[in-house]
């Protein structure tokens, strides 16, 4: 007799560009797999040459220079176990709704990256001591709203990142070749931050010693505090993850019998690491202290957790899940509201039904 093999899928939130959802409630490995792995893009896919494959620095330095897919495969690698967020994930449960892309808690995938340390090129070709910013073009370009000519997808980063041991300029994901979704030959990867900074089909690389002002940099992936959009007060740029948890399972709205379960999840951060999470099941009047699953050898990762949770009273429940990070930031009751609906962490919540 033949045995049926139920497996998820991942969920479309638009076509063209495409963007699509992990199944993260029924993922449990430590490393996503690269057909689970979410995607993420401003316009369509890039047409790659044979021009793709070599990689231009310049700007600010003495020893400018292009350097091949082939050459960079030969140089000393690194490999990091690193979680990519999109900014815009959870924006769903913004209230007020806020425009762009309805994520739920999906677009997050982690997987181990290989690479070369962007720092060992920099310092090849001799970037000036005066340098500020680096600026980093992916191959993907299209029109954006308020644009009259096509621009390419362009972000800068502050030097001291840049020159940062662990960022590195990845061309493996979980010990094989980057796909070309996901920003093969090149990907720019860099730990902690959100995932707009870790450029895909990374082309050119630029030193430069004053501050970029491409649309990407100034106009998208800033919080926007107001809804008036006539005022950008009290902006800030979107930088460092917030510290976040996620309820797998079960998920939000299940019926469950009286007895034991299992909540499991996952909570990640962009400072320090998970230090503890917490889950209440009365709207936050008691807490209840998770156990928790790192890997103290991968800094960067995501934390497992659960805690069994034994009900024998047929209700309603919301369940509540609280991450605190080891420099004490917790997540909120609220989220930060802002116009673009970046960095939801608002504590996670799902409501169940027990019989």
């Amino acid at each position: 007799m033949n045995r049926v093999q139920t497996i998820p899928f991942l969920t479309t939130r638009s076509l063209v560009p495409e963007n699509q959802e992990s199944p993260i409630s029924f993922l449990n490995k430590w490393k996503t797999p690269l057909h689970y792995f979410y995607r993420r893009n401003h316009f369509t896919y890039p047409v790659l040459t044979p021009q793709n494959f070599w990689l231009q620095i310049t700007g600010d330095a003495a020893k400018p220079r292009y350097f091949h897919y082939n050459e960079l495969l030969t140089m000393p690698s690194k490999s990091i176990i690193v979680p990519i967020e999109c900014a815009g994930n959870k924006r769903a449960h913004f209230s007020p709704k806020t425009y762009g892309e309805q994520w739920q808690d999906g677009a997050i995938s982690q997987g181990k990256w290989t690479g070369v340390p962007l720092k060992r090129l920099l310092e090849q070709v001799e970037i000036s001591k005066e340098t500020k910013e680096v600026v980093f073009e992916g191959a993907d370009a299209g029109k954006k709203t308020g644009e009259e000519n096509v621009v390419p997808y362009k972000r800068s980063l502050p030097i001291e990142v840049a020159l940062h041991p662990d960022t590195i300029i990845a061309y493996h994901y979980n010990n094989q070749p980057l796909n070309f979704r996901h920003g093969y030959p090149f990907r720019l990867i860099i730990p902690n931050w959100y995932g707009m900074a870790s450029v895909k089909w990374l082309k050119s690389i630029q030193a430069i010693k004053r501050p970029f002002k491409g649309p990407f940099q100034t106009e998208d992936y800033i919080y926007y505090p107001y809804k008036n959009e006539d005022n950008d007060e009290d902006q800030f740029p979107v930088t460092i993850l917030n510290v976040n948890s996620t309820i797998q399972q079960p998920i939000d709205r299940s019926i469950l019998n009286t007895g034991t379960h299992q909540i499991i999840g996952i909570a990640w951060t962009g400072k320090g690491k998970i230090a503890e999470v917490q889950l209440s099941f009365d709207k936050g009047i008691k807490w209840e202290t998770a156990t928790l699953s790192s890997h103290p050898s991968e800094p960067y990762s995501w934390t497992k957790w659960s805690l069994t949770w034994t009900i024998e009273k047929q209700g309603e429940y919301t369940v509540y899940s609280r991450a605190k990070d080891s420099t004490g930031r917790i997540q909120p009751l609220t989220p930060f509201w802002n116009r673009k609906g970046y960095g939801y962490n608002a504590i996670s919540k799902i409501k169940v039904k027990v019989e």
